[in-house]
């Protein structure tokens, strides 16, 4: 859906990260997963997060937006001044969220850095244990940190009569944060695998 007359409308797209998108964490994030949940669950979850790229693709090309005026926020892209070489190299791994993100661009659309890199880094070390968060408490804070800094991004980079695309993991609250003037549109209200995310817990990247 298109912005309304000089107002900004960001689409809101919750997502599940898949291996591709872990990169060197992936295979330590796998095991863990068939560790606790079975080979049986591993590969239903991969499937879900396959069909989920698929329906997404396919909501995303109903808005029938004019891609000129669009700009992408994606989870886990920092802001700095590689952006598009980070989604090519992680779309060649296999990302169907990246390599969504180049078709879209190649429509017109705007890739924007997105996230704040010591913020990134930080994640990154918790999420292979060489950064020491020793409860639930600090990870959520660091998470409230990511969700800040990201909303900012989008309010003061998101112009008027333009509209955004939202990648965003589950357990993030961007929406809640965003400018009042930006108009919120829900891209998809559910997910029925979510359950498949949420057995993993701290174990998948927010």
């Amino acid at each position: 859906m298109e912005a309304s007359l000089h107002g900004r409308r960001l689409n809101y797209v919750p997502i599940v990260h898949s291996e591709a998108d872990m990169g060197s964490l992936s295979g330590g994030l796998q095991k863990a997963y068939i560790n606790r949940f079975g080979e049986k669950l591993w590969q239903e979850h991969r499937q879900a997060i396959d069909d989920m790229w698929e329906g997404i693709k396919a909501k995303v090309n109903k808005l029938a937006l004019d891609f000129k005026k669009v700009r992408l926020y994606q989870d886990g892209l920092p802001v700095c001044g590689k952006e598009k070489e980070i989604v090519q190299q992680v779309a060649e791994s296999g990302s169907k969220n990246h390599q969504l993100l180049l078709e879209l661009m190649s429509q017109g659309a705007t890739l924007m850095g997105t996230e704040d890199p010591s913020l990134l880094i930080k994640e990154y070390n918790r999420l292979r244990g060489a950064e020491r968060i020793t409860g639930k408490a600090e990870s959520l804070e660091l998470l409230d940190q990511r969700d800040n800094f990201i909303a900012r991004r989008i309010t003061d980079t998101l112009l008027p009569e333009e509209t955004g695309i939202l990648f965003i993991g589950l357990m993030h609250r961007v929406d809640e944060k965003l400018s009042q003037d930006i108009e919120i549109n829900y891209l998809i209200h559910n997910l029925p695998f979510r359950h498949a995310h949420e057995r993993t817990g701290n174990e998948q990247k927010d």
